[in-house]
């Protein structure tokens, strides 16, 4: 038996799909198909947040250094201000990588509801529903593939003579 997927609630055979303790045989299923849902707006105000947090020390940073040039007050207190801002500005640094790699998992997963059917003994049946799109196309493509190594291959083309 080949394992095309396998986590903590989907795994993928080449007998069988078994999702949350349900088990498909493959030979029973007869079509897969899937549904992209809406998109979550939750998902996408994560995101703004993320670019915000990267953003705000920067902008704050600029504010500063141009506040202190407005003021016109002594050097000293121009010098502390833009030091200030500059510091502000530095702090993303250590927190970029941290906050660039939620992005680019946020992006990872999706911002949609992932749906995937089969026809299951002739009537349609749900096998998944997930927000991580990442995990879908990955348990999608391993029951393609199961489905196509379980399906006979079609005979040999018969090659046709053209011109004699």
């Amino acid at each position: 038996m080949i394992t095309y997927y396998d986590d903590r609630s989907v795994q993928v055979t080449s007998a069988a799909i078994r999702v949350d303790g349900r088990t498909f045989p493959l030979a029973e299923i007869g079509m897969v198909w899937h549904h992209r849902g809406s998109r979550s707006w939750r998902a996408l105000a994560g995101r703004g947040a993320l670019g915000a947090a990267l953003a705000g020390p920067l902008v704050a940073a600029v504010l500063g250094v141009a506040l202190a040039v407005w003021l016109h007050h002594s050097l000293t207190v121009t010098i502390a201000i833009v030091g200030v801002s500059v510091l502000v500005g530095l702090a993303v640094g250590p927190l970029a990588d941290f906050l660039f790699e939620h992005l680019d998992r946020s992006y990872a997963r999706g911002s949609r509801q992932w749906e995937m059917w089969a026809r299951w003994r002739g009537r349609p049946v749900l096998l998944l529903r997930t927000g991580d799109a990442l995990r879908f196309r990955q348990v999608y493509r391993a029951v393609q593939r199961a489905m196509e190594a379980t399906r006979p291959a079609p005979g040999p083309q018969r090659a046709s003579r053209s011109g004699t």
